[in-house]
């Protein structure tokens, strides 16, 4: 299953990659306010879903661009979580910071990840119980355990700016709590960097299934906890998503559960 998801992920990235090189002559359209999606997007994401299904023609999908497959609430014992092109807005601008994120959910428990940067050929992989990867070698969250000392990635609204005041009081605590704060723009990106230890932890508000599935697996594969601001367990369709070494995981509950929903 994992083999057939990095199949999948390089066949998107493949589409992906070829439309880089004419990003002038990308049509683009908006979901919603700063929410774009291009002919990239919806080419990569069938590319990927015909790999999957080829092989597993009886599991579900859910998507981003598509949604869900019809059979997706039929009690279905395996999803495929995908998003096919995590951080457009920075592919459409040329700016080198998205990927391709694929999950397999089995009875409620994502069991297999895969998070490829096809600007880097970064190609992060976890099985459950098998530990995290990046290019096939074993990876690991950092050892930090003051958040002080620590380099955390962050998401801000960018659609739905009901929740922008809230943002910058949590960008407030967390400027003044860390050693410093990112905000690259593609979250399943974000958390592969927690796993592999490009980053100590990270935060967002509103994210998908699809922006979490396979970066978790692949943080907690790696020795790291991921959660909710309340540091409980049910993040995947809650949205709002906190990562990190245990230490500061535990540091980063503290400052944000006020924050939680």
């Amino acid at each position: 299953m994992l083999n057939t998801a990095i199949k999948a992920a390089r066949r998107g990235a493949a589409i992906i990659n070829r439309a880089s090189f004419e990003l002038d002559r990308l049509t683009v359209t908006q979901k919603g306010h700063n929410d774009f999606v291009t002919e990239v997007d919806r080419a990569a994401e069938q590319a990927i879903i015909e790999v999957l299904h080829t092989a597993y023609p009886g599991h579900a999908i859910l998507a981003e661009e598509s949604g869900g497959s019809d059979n997706l609430h039929d009690e279905n014992e395996n999803v495929w979580i995908i998003d096919p092109l995590d951080g457009t807005t920075n592919f459409i601008h040329g700016f080198p910071q998205y990927c391709v994120s694929i999950a397999l959910q089995q009875r409620g428990q994502v069991t297999q990840a895969v998070v490829y940067d096809p600007t880097r050929n970064d190609l992060f992989t976890a099985s459950k119980g098998r530990g995290a990867y990046l290019n096939e070698k074993r990876i690991r969250v950092t050892r930090a355990e003051k958040i002080a000392d620590a380099l955390i990635g962050t998401g801000f609204p960018y659609n739905d700016m009901s929740g922008l005041d809230e943002y910058v009081q949590m960008f407030r605590i967390m400027t003044q709590a860390c050693s410093g704060l990112r905000r690259p723009g593609a979250a399943a990106l974000d958390l592969a960097y927690v796993a592999c230890g490009r980053l100590d932890g990270f935060f967002e508000k509103g994210l998908k299934p699809w922006d979490v599935a396979a970066g978790s697996l692949l943080i907690t594969e790696a020795g790291g906890i991921v959660g909710t601001f309340a540091g409980e367990s049910d993040y995947l369709y809650k949205g709002d998503v906190l990562a990190g070494t245990p230490k500061v995981f535990a540091q980063m509950v503290q400052l944000l559960a006020p924050f939680s929903r």
